[in-house]
This record gives structure tokens, sequence and C-alpha cells, in this order.
């Protein structure tokens, strides 16, 4: 697998911080110390993340993590809409769009791993009428679109 992969920097870290650090004032619910750090780690990488990835790393701030520490933290911020599960990979990658979406589209390079997030405000319209025709309520979708990004297309 080649490896090419977008930088994060401190900003950006801290300013998902602070926006987490809103939501959570504005909501009444706890930042608690994993979640805070298990979000530091996401906003950190470079490239989607395992879970027992993100438990590794938690290490470095907690003593001895277990697997539910990291699960419950990840889980969370699903929920919250600041991570997104990236379900062909088994794997989480932080949200980095501004605003919230019923759906998320993912760009998924095959040859580096590179996941790249892309958003369509509304369900296309083909999809929203198979839905309604078989009289379906969509609450939310992600799509994933697997091939080879600009990167590896250009080195091939």
């Amino acid at each position: 697998m080649k490896k090419h992969s977008r930088t994060t920097t401190k900003a950006t870290t801290t300013m998902v911080i602070k926006k987490a650090e809103k939501h959570c004032l504005d909501k009444g619910i706890r930042l608690t110390d994993p979640r805070r750090y298990v979000l530091e780690i996401m906003a950190s990488a470079t490239k989607p993340m395992v879970a027992y990835d993100v438990l590794d790393r938690l290490g470095k701030y907690l003593d001895n993590p277990k697997p539910p520490t990291a699960y419950r933290a990840i889980d969370f911020w699903v929920e919250n809409g600041f991570i997104h599960r990236i379900e062909s990979l088994n794997a989480y990658t932080l949200c980095r769009e501004d605003h919230h979406h019923k759906g998320s589209q993912f760009l998924v390079c095959d040859d580096c791993g590179d996941v790249t997030e892309t958003h369509l405000c509304h369900l296309p319209d083909a999809l929203k009428s198979k839905a309604e025709n078989n009289d379906f309520i969509v609450k939310g979708w992600n799509l994933e679109l697997h091939g080879r990004c600009g990167d590896c297309t250009k080195t091939v």
C-alpha cells in the first residue's frame, strides 16, 4: 500500500477541541478526559483509524485504558457528529465539515488508504425516490466510493 497522507496541525486539533467544548456545554453533556483524548487523537490523525489504534494511542494519556473506554468515547463522538465511521474499513475519521449533514460520502483510495470526505446536502433524487417507492423513511446515509485517488493515479 502506498503511503501519502494529509497533514494536520496543532491549530486544527485546538479548533476541533474548542468546537467540542462548546458543543458539550451547549448540550449540557460532560466532556470527560477519555472523550477529549479520543477527539484529540482523531483530530491529529492523518488517516482513518481502527478502534484498537485509538486505544493504543489512548495509552499515552491514560494508564492502561481498556477497549470499552475507547469504544464509548468513539461512539459518543460518532453520535455527536464529530467522527464518522468508514464501514468498509471498519475505521473512524474526523468529520472535516463545518455543518451537520444527514449523510456523508467518502472517497476511499484502495491503493493508499486515503479517505476524502465529501457532502451532498440532500439525498440524490434517484435514491430518495427508491426509498419512497418502498415506503422507507431515510434518517441518514453514508456512501463509500472506492477507487484510486489523484496522488495514486499520478504515480501509475
